[in-house]
């Protein structure tokens, strides 16, 4: 124990003779990963105003392919009906139904709705107790709302990767605050001249910078 307190004493006067040189080289330090972390924070800030921006034109692309969409099936339902009706002339043996309907189908079936027609009335043939409408058929839904889907689920993902680029610069935001107050005492130190204040300072200090450094490390690197 004797042995012990004479180096310590020795290891701390000698810390003690070089503190304004080290205190320097900590504000230099510190001063260099502030200046990382503040830089990194204002590119995740650009990159979460960019994906944002990108998940709300997507939004509205998806919108208006919806609105499209849904139009042309309020358009196909409105066909279908007639041509329900046109069938029941034809079953009736009513002159001209079938050349309505034919004149109907031709000019107002798209191939993928006149595709959904057949086979739901193939589906009916084979289990009469139980009507389908080629209206609810899968595919033909898939041909209108596919791309609203797909806009929808881009316009999501961009909407995440914003937040998630957010919380990244909130994160970064965090950490310069905290070497920010690491430099002011650092600063503050630097004018003592009592070494116990200073020791408290510098180590406080050097504790805050430290775990904001190693934190800021953490967050993936971003260029420009």
């Amino acid at each position: 124990m004797s042995e012990e307190t004479p180096t310590r004493a020795g290891f701390l006067a000698k810390i003690g003779d070089n503190l304004e040189l080290v205190t320097a080289i900590l504000l230099g330090l510190v001063s260099i990963a502030t200046a990382y972390a503040s830089f990194q924070g204002a590119l995740y800030d650009s990159m979460m105003a960019g994906s944002y921006a990108k998940g709300t034109q997507l939004s509205t692309e998806a919108e208006s392919l919806y609105l499209e969409g849904n139009q042309q099936f309020m358009q196909d339902t409105q066909v279908f009906n007639q041509l329900s009706e046109l069938q029941v002339g034809i079953d009736n043996g009513e002159p001209l139904a079938q050349e309505k309907y034919d004149t109907l189908f031709f000019q107002g079936v798209s191939e993928e709705f006149g595709a959904a027609i057949d086979n739901a009335a193939a589906a009916t043939e084979a289990d009469p107790e139980f009507f389908y409408s080629p209206l609810d058929d899968e595919d033909y839904q898939a041909f209108l709302f596919s791309g609203y889907a797909d806009a929808d689920t881009a316009s999501k993902a961009e909407t995440a990767k914003g937040d998630e680029y957010n919380t990244l610069s909130d994160k970064l935001t965090l950490y310069t605050v905290i070497m920010a107050v690491s430099l002011f005492l650092f600063g503050i130190a630097a004018l003592l001249r009592e070494r116990r204040t200073q020791f408290v300072l510098l180590g406080t200090g050097i504790v805050l910078s430290g775990l904001a450094i190693v934190l800021t490390l953490q967050i993936p690197f971003v260029s420009i």
